[in-house]
């Protein structure tokens, strides 16, 4: 069985039962939440902000992953922290000064994380792979849900996993997009350690425990 962490995205929940469907996602098993902050700039969507974070954290013990697809994220470090993020991810393409981002983030206490997206080689963060405590390979354009993995990040996500055995680091590999049951197992198989699912969780067409069951599953 290929082994890995689930964190449902909130960006395809249903917002009138959101209470519910944390609650659900909670009692069916993920390992953690994950929200995506965007502004508008940086991706063409705007989402969720600190609001959004006080109440999920007000419904939900599991830890909350913040996606900060933004530009100038450090601007946000301390409110999204005190709101109760447990680890916030920035986005390489959107720090022209990434070691600087990072350690500014590194004053708060949560989990340090870096982002890329498809076009962005993986090569590009293998100095600064030390400085986090995790890494997401966007598996699909960043900005709106329901898109189709895209193949290439299978060969991101080995040549990631490698470059960390190398440095002898331990540091999770997170994928983010169009993580499905048909997806699933080749990227665990590949390094992946994290899986970030939002249709497949939050679906009109069959509940969030049978989603999450569908995914776990799908691994075996």
């Amino acid at each position: 069985m290929a082994e890995f962490k689930l964190h449902p995205s909130i960006l395809s929940a249903d917002f009138s039962q959101l209470d519910r469907q944390i609650h659900e996602v909670e009692s069916c098993g993920a390992d953690g939440i994950h929200i995506d902050v965007m502004d508008g700039h940086f991706v063409p969507s705007i989402t969720f902000g600190t609001p959004i974070i006080k109440a999920v954290r007000s419904l939900s013990h599991l830890p909350l992953d913040i996606h900060m697809m933004t530009t100038h994220p450090e601007k946000h470090f301390s409110e999204f922290t005190t709101a109760g993020a447990d680890s916030i991810t920035v986005h390489y393409e959107a720090c022209p000064k990434l070691k600087d981002t990072l350690v500014e983030l590194g004053k708060f206490d949560v989990r340090k994380c870096v982002a890329l997206s498809p076009r962005t080689p993986i090569e590009n963060i293998f100095e600064i792979i030390h400085m986090v405590d995790q890494i997401l390979i966007m598996s699909v354009e960043p900005g709106a849900g329901g898109q189709n993995f895209i193949p290439e990040s299978l060969m991101k996500i080995q040549s990631l996993s490698k470059e960390i055995e190398s440095q002898g680091l331990s540091i999770p590999i997170q994928v983010d997009g169009g993580i499905n049951p048909d997806t699933t197992l080749e990227a665990v198989r590949s390094g992946a350690n994290i899986l970030v699912a939002g249709s497949s969780v939050f679906n009109d067409n069959f509940s969030v425990c049978d989603g999450i069951s569908k995914l776990r599953n799908s691994s075996l």
